[in-house]
């Protein structure tokens, strides 16, 4: 089944959150970048804006979300995965190893996408997946090497595999 309201979701989600991940990529980017960061979170925004417009006047259309055990399992998802996310990031600080809080939190979003897959019963969140926890990883490797902060990494690198999930889903949705 076609879930139109979920395609405009995905944009309106993923658009906020790469626009997201692009501000946090500005952290301590090279500086000829920071125009490039900037105007992509501009877009990602917009990209957002559209999907809440389509999400809201396609509100009463068919989720996935709206059998009752597929949303409790995305709130068990996210639930785990703020803690998890959390509780990293809170070692990492404390032990004075901050530039690790990044990759992290995008390694852990990552692994999220996997249970979401089945909530959704999209295969394509496995791709996302595995593309933002090569991200994370690639990232701690990458920013000693440029550097730049790893949030400058892992922002650009979430940012843009969450701005093509965006752009994916308003597809998905004018081609339902």
């Amino acid at each position: 089944m076609e879930y139109i309201r979920d395609y405009a979701m995905y944009a309106s989600i993923f658009g906020m959150f790469s626009f997201c991940w692009f501000g946090w990529a500005q952290e301590n980017p090279r500086a000829s970048w920071r125009v490039y960061i900037g105007i992509a979170s501009g877009v990602a925004l917009i990209v957002c804006l559209l999907g809440v417009y389509l999400s809201v006047t396609n509100w009463d259309a068919p989720s996935a979300l709206n059998e009752t055990s597929a949303f409790r399992r995305y709130l068990i998802s996210v639930y785990v995965e703020l803690f998890l996310a959390g509780a990293g990031a809170f070692v990492f600080i404390k032990r004075k190893r901050k530039h690790y809080v990044a990759p992290w939190i995008a390694f852990i979003v990552g692994i999220h996408f996997i249970g979401l897959k089945s909530v959704f019963d999209d295969p394509v969140l496995y791709l996302l997946a595995a593309l933002l926890v090569a991200v994370s990883i690639i990232a701690v490797f990458v920013s000693p090497r440029l550097k730049v902060a790893s949030s400058a990494i892992t922002g650009i690198g979430a940012g843009t595999v969450l701005f093509g999930f965006a752009l994916l889903g308003l597809l998905r949705y004018f081609s339902a």
